[in-house]
């Protein structure tokens, strides 16, 4: 009797690849360790920039005109990384986003 015959069934198969074992897994699998890992998203609906002055003299009402025209995509940002483009829209009393393009990271 080997050491594999105590191995219980339920754990991943192996597999002998070139003299070395290694696990066999589906992606999910493998992923579901980061599953629960929080992340921060942020939409952003566009930028300015602005004097210390001008902002101190900001009030209620104030418009503060941004780099974004209506109708262009926002982006979203996980953990302050550009992933993707986007509109804005109404979910019951909520703002909302869908997601129209997906960003490719250079890594």
């Amino acid at each position: 009797m080997s050491e594999m015959d105590d191995i219980p069934e339920e754990r991943s198969e192996q597999v002998e690849t070139s003299g070395a074992a290694a696990v066999k897994s589906t992606p999910s699998e493998a992923l579901s360790a980061v599953y629960d890992i929080p992340v921060q998203l942020a939409a952003v609906l566009g930028k300015t920039s602005m004097p210390v002055n001008q902002l101190l003299r900001l009030g209620r009402g104030a418009v503060v005109e941004l780099d974004r025209r209506v109708g262009e995509p926002i982006d979203i940002y996980v953990n302050n990384r550009l992933v993707a483009r986007g509109e804005v829209l109404v979910v019951d009393d909520h703002l909302g986003i869908t997601m129209t393009e997906i960003i490719k990271s250079e890594h």
